[in-house]
């Protein structure tokens, strides 16, 4: 998707939402006394807060009948606020590979979330690894969240490391045809509801 694209599809869908905003507070005022604060408050009576638009969390290893140690772990979040751009999503995520003593981790800032049902693609710069030529890449995941075992799929499964992936777009992942390793952990989506 080009910047002007991009800009059209975030600006349409924030005007939705704006409309949205104030249909919903203009149907809030008509009905008066049939909406109490109590639908828009917490116990203490304070504003309740909107759920976060979009998450990703959690760790766990993957399986591989080999016995490689591969350890992925995510804390990706897409505000309330920013829920019309999936590109201000913050948190990071990292994830290591070793098999008989050898091989390499890596940690990267988030800069995109997109989730849908229980399906999430994230994204992000790597900003420390001890594989050389790593830092700076930008790597894509995609995981699958089924609850009792999990999928996972990343950028760098067809060129064999992210060092050889050249000039990812941001929220741009594979399928996920890993396993997670059973009894190891799980991965938890929120699913991004945008206002369409």
């Amino acid at each position: 998707m080009n910047r002007r694209t991009k800009t059209a599809v975030f600006g349409a869908a924030l005007l939705l939402t704006a409309t949205a905003a104030a249909a919903s507070a203009a149907a809030s005022s008509d009905s008066g006394s049939s909406r109490t604060g109590a639908s828009h408050s917490g116990a203490s009576g304070l504003p309740a807060q909107a759920r976060e638009a979009a998450a990703l969390t959690g760790e766990a290893k993957l399986y591989r009948s080999a016995g490689d140690d591969i350890t992925f772990s995510f804390d990706a979040h897409l505000a309330a606020k920013d829920k019309a751009d999936p590109m201000k999503a913050t948190g990071t995520f990292e994830w290591s590979h070793y098999l008989n003593g050898e091989g390499a981790r890596a940690k990267a800032k988030v800069d995109c979330l997109l989730t849908g049902g229980k399906v999430a693609v994230v994204s992000g710069v790597i900003t420390s690894s001890d594989l050389p030529g790593a830092k700076g890449k930008r790597v894509g995941i995609t995981v699958h969240d089924l609850g009792h075992r999990d999928r996972l799929g990343y950028s760098w499964a067809s060129t064999g490391t992210p060092v050889e992936t050249k000039g990812l777009p941001n929220c741009v992942g594979s399928a996920p045809f890993e396993k997670v390793k059973k009894g190891t952990g799980d991965f938890s989506v929120t699913p991004w509801q945008p206002d369409l």
